[in-house]
């Protein structure tokens, strides 16, 4: 976190300076709500990150006080809202009111203008679900709602995913269905006609207050740990949303959160939009990637050579890295990379070899149990199955690797299988996202594990997978059994199952205790144990 808000605030420091009217940053508080965050911890973690980057940048002495209010003006926010949408307008209006606080407070900012909240908007894709996927139209407008109806919380831009992204990549005709949504809101309703039509609701009002009230007290809890840097190398984040979204999973899987064509309405009409799974999706020819990687060492080797005639990158990578070891600004050094036809990949490596590589807590291993699991309920019946078929293969516990190969950061399927794991009496070995599948069958093979989960949903399933799965073969490991989850269409499941892989779950597999209870089962059949009749 530190060489990370150090770049950060460089980049602040320099734009401000050189290009006053870019905007350097969004303080993002999108993946908060995706990965579980309640509206309070979405305000909270992301006004702590902005102080954490406005304090950096007060302090780093190069930007002057006079000019202080400048960076302010140019800070912007990147949210979410869910279908929850009078809650999520409130929570817009909530963020302005604490951010002008803040601003005003802490930074002594007079003009408003400065202190005001500016923020674009990606809508909820957590909510999202595979089963009766046309449902995610009206949940979509929903969301939209939250951030467009309330003048005086209005987002200044909008991003709305597609109804399918739940199967898998949505095709053009997909994306414009969205933007149509917000062309036909913008153009055809009278929205944009009035002044904000929630001033003076009490009910609204009451609201609001409820959020800042509680949205300051996390934050002032934050603050007492030393602020948000201190908050995320703690782990404290990372728990508080693993554990956030547990408990939601938790009340999903006990009905007590509605969600209609997943726990409720069940039964429904054939989908035409779904009718072939193959063609409703966008697919990706993997002759793309060989292409792009072609032409990256294309230009690595014939960067130097006309039209460009860069000169060769090593002495701007010495200099970055020098500027690095010391306390100058990294953004000048960055820039000649540029012109030295430097590669993102030769930058960041650059930066590793100075600042290392940070991993992140999991938040895994401090979650609370958010399931019940008292006599006769599912998990305790998955316990049951668990500990007896570790006892019949002889060991203490078994055990399951939970992998999240590739640079797919989306890690929250991977984390509640984690967690619903260790509550069922599995071992569970989690070491974050973004690793390779050689990293994975490594920690598989020196963890003697006895099965491994693989967590994809960048659409890179097709290649991670059958990796690790040779990898297993190669390693004399081919009995390990592997399971994997994520966004895959149903013909990609086919054929990662007839590639080896013992099971395949998407979002349309909902209930966490029943994939683990599955889990389970492949397990003796890999050790050629007898099924058992305790149901998962």
């Amino acid at each position: 976190p530190g060489p990370s808000l150090r770049l950060t605030t460089d980049m602040i420091t320099y734009t401000v300076a050189n290009i006053p009217k870019w905007n350097p940053i969004n303080i993002c508080s999108y993946h908060l709500q995706e990965a579980g965050a309640t509206p309070v911890q979405e305000i909270a973690y992301a006004m702590s990150t902005a102080v954490a980057v406005l304090d950096a940048v007060r302090d780093s002495g190069q930007v002057p006080e006079e000019k202080f209010g400048d960076v302010v003006a140019r800070i912007s926010f990147f949210v979410n809202a869910g279908v929850r949408f009078i809650e999520e307008m409130c929570k817009m209006r909530a963020f302005g009111r604490i951010w002008d606080q803040i601003t005003r407070e802490r930074y002594g900012i007079t003009n408003p203008k400065q202190r005001r909240f500016r923020y674009g908007v990606q809508v909820n894709s957590l909510g999202l679900t595979e089963a009766q996927p046309e449902n995610n139209v009206q949940r979509i407008v929903l969301e939209m709602l939250a951030v467009t109806l309330s003048k005086d919380a209005r987002a200044r831009a909008v991003q709305l995913p597609a109804w399918n992204e739940a199967l898998g990549l949505p095709r053009p005709w997909d994306q414009q269905w969205s933007l149509r949504i917000q062309q036909v809101l913008a153009h055809e309703s009278d929205l944009l006609e009035y002044a904000d039509i929630f001033d003076g609701s009490h009910v609204i009002e009451a609201k609001v207050e409820s959020l800042v009230e509680e949205s300051l007290a996390e934050i002032d809890r934050i603050e007492q740990m030393g602020g948000a840097m201190a908050a995320v190398e703690s782990g404290y984040l990372k728990s508080q949303l693993v554990s956030s979204h547990a408990e939601r999973r938790a009340r999903i899987e006990g009905g007590e959160d509605k969600i209609v064509g997943v726990n409720c309405y069940e039964t429904t009409e054939p989908n035409p939009l779904t009718s072939d799974l193959d063609t409703a999706i966008m697919t990706v020819d993997p002759a793309v990637e060989t292409r792009v990687v072609n032409a990256l060492k294309h230009w690595r080797d014939t960067r130097y050579q006309p039209p460009f005639n860069h000169p060769r990158p090593c002495k701007a990578l010495e200099r970055l890295k020098e500027v690095a070891a010391g306390t100058g600004n990294l953004m000048e050094a960055t820039l000649e990379c540029a012109r030295a036809g430097v590669t993102t990949g030769e930058w960041s490596g650059a930066l590793r070899e100075v600042f290392g590589e940070f991993r992140a807590p999991t938040g895994v291993s401090s979650a609370p149990v958010a399931v019940t699991a008292e006599e006769g309920t599912p998990l305790a019946l998955v316990r049951e199955k668990v500990a007896k078929t570790a006892a019949d293969l002889g060991t203490g516990k078994l055990r399951f690797l939970v992998g999240k190969p590739g640079l797919d950061g989306h890690s929250n399927g991977a984390e509640q299988i984690a967690v619903r794991a260790r509550d069922a009496g599995f071992e569970v070995v989690y070491q974050g996202i973004r690793l390779t599948p050689e990293q994975i069958v490594d920690a598989a093979l020196a963890e003697d594990v006895h099965a491994v989960g693989l967590s994809i949903l960048s659409g890179s399933h097709a290649q991670l997978v059958p990796d690790v799965l040779v990898r297993l073969r190669e390693a004399g490991a081919p009995d390990i059994p592997v399971i994997a989850g994520g966004i895959i269409p149903n013909s990609d499941a086919e054929d990662l199952k007839a590639a080896g892989v013992a099971a395949v779950f998407t979002p349309k597999d909902f209930g966490i205790t029943e994939i683990i209870g599955r889990i389970v089962d492949e397990i003796r059949k890999a050790n050629k144990l007898d099924p058992l009749e305790v149901p998962a």
